[in-house]
């Protein structure tokens, strides 16, 4: 039970959020319920079980004011943290609401919000599913696609959550996702991190028939990924490898493709003893591949020898 101090404390709050003219004093308000939801679960529950709190600071997060919008949407993130409170608050309205202020917010802080909030809910595996059916997929790589921004990498991690979801790929796939992602890879411009987590959106992708597919028709797919295993994020190389695997077990031409690029084997090797434990791995698969692909090339061959001699 939340103690009498507490809940004074949260009515209160939500009291001056409602009757006060003064923007200070709502200001104030909000600020203290961030404080007390930041790090204490118990708090979220309780402000979440006041009566009228989450639709009050949904109405605020909407707030012509940016800081006032900045603060609830704050609020809104730290409830969100709660595993219990993560579904009722992904309810249709709010998703569409967090897809307009993704796609409309003047704030780069706004928008970070909104992804972030947007990610946390999407964490349980019961309300990925609501979000592609209300066209978040649609909203982040609209988003993603245009200039870059301090939100960028926040979006790009809320694609990734959703995408962990079969039904969602399909969306992402049919709605451009792979070549915005295989943009910002090879763009001089990305960040390591923005690329690296653009190559882990890719791999979720690529574990489905219609995003591999998507993936081998890409033009000049085996080479993008081998000036990604020249780059120096471990991340990004080991979204590379993975990628590449997914592409030697489907399509004997990558393969071919590798095997003609005199540096691919180097890198390969590089990679299989400089690199992190999860590339080594990978970079093991794709020599033993590799290796097999020459062998059988070799058997080919020599059959046709035999045959004509």
């Amino acid at each position: 039970m939340p103690s009498a101090h507490l809940r004074d404390t949260i009515a209160e709050c939500l009291s001056n959020l409602i009757q006060s003219q003064s923007r200070d004093d709502q200001i104030k308000s909000l600020k203290t319920l961030i404080n007390l939801t930041k790090v204490n679960p118990q708090n979220r529950n309780s402000l979440a079980q006041a009566d009228g709190a989450i639709p009050i600071l949904i109405s605020l997060s909407k707030s012509t004011s940016p800081t006032i919008e900045i603060l609830a949407l704050s609020i809104l993130f730290n409830l969100s943290l709660n595993p219990n409170l993560k579904q009722s608050l992904a309810d249709m309205e709010n998703i569409l609401y967090l897809n307009t202020a993704i796609l409309s917010s003047a704030s780069p802080e706004s928008t970070k919000l909104a992804a972030s909030l947007l990610c946390s809910l999407a964490m349980l595996d019961k309300n990925k599913a609501k979000f592609g059916v209300a066209g978040t997929i649609q909203v982040l790589i609209t988003a993603i696609s245009g200039p870059r921004s301090p939100a960028s990498h926040h979006l790009l991690s809320s694609l990734a959550e959703l995408v962990q979801f079969q039904g969602n790929c399909t969306v992402a796939v049919r709605s451009g996702a792979i070549p915005m992602l295989m943009r910002a890879v090879k763009s001089v411009d990305t960040e390591e991190d923005l690329s690296g987590t653009s190559l882990a959106v890719l791999c979720s992708l690529a574990r489905f028939e219609e995003g591999l597919s998507e993936l081998r028709k890409t033009d000049q797919i085996v080479g993008s990924m081998m000036e990604v295993l020249k780059g120096r994020s471990m991340l990004s190389k080991e979204g590379a490898a993975e990628i590449l695997i997914r592409l030697f077990d489907e399509s004997e031409g990558c393969v071919r493709d590798a095997l003609r690029m005199p540096e691919f084997s180097s890198l390969i090797a590089d990679l299989s003893v400089r690199g992190s434990v999860k590339a080594r791995e990978r970079a093991a698969a794709l020599m033993k591949k590799m290796m097999e692909a020459n062998m059988d090339a070799y058997a080919d061959t020599k059959s046709l020898i035999y045959q004509w001699s």
